[in-house]
C-alpha cells in the first residue's frame, strides 16, 4: 500500500538537497512525504480508521463544527 492521503490521494513528491557552498552546485535527489496521519472517518454509518494528511484532517474538523 503506497502512502497516500485517502480523501485527496496527496502522495509523495520529488525534489532536491541544495548544496549550500562551493563552485559546482550538486543537488542530490530526495523525496517529500505528505504528513499523514490516522483518523477515524465516517462513511455511509461506518467509522473507519484511515490515513488522512493533515490538510484533509483540518478541512473534515472544520465542517464537523
Amino acid at each position: 500500500m503506497a502512502r497516500a492521503c485517502a480523501i485527496c490521494g496527496k502522495t509523495s513528491m520529488a525534489g532536491f538537497n541544495a548544496q549550500s557552498s562551493g563552485m559546482n552546485r550538486v543537488r542530490a535527489h530526495r523525496r517529500y512525504q505528505p504528513n499523514l496521519q490516522p483518523l477515524l472517518v465516517t462513511t455511509k454509518g461506518v467509522a473507519e480508521r484511515k490515513l488522512v494528511c493533515t490538510r484533509c484532517r483540518r478541512t473534515l474538523v472544520k465542517e464537523a463544527r
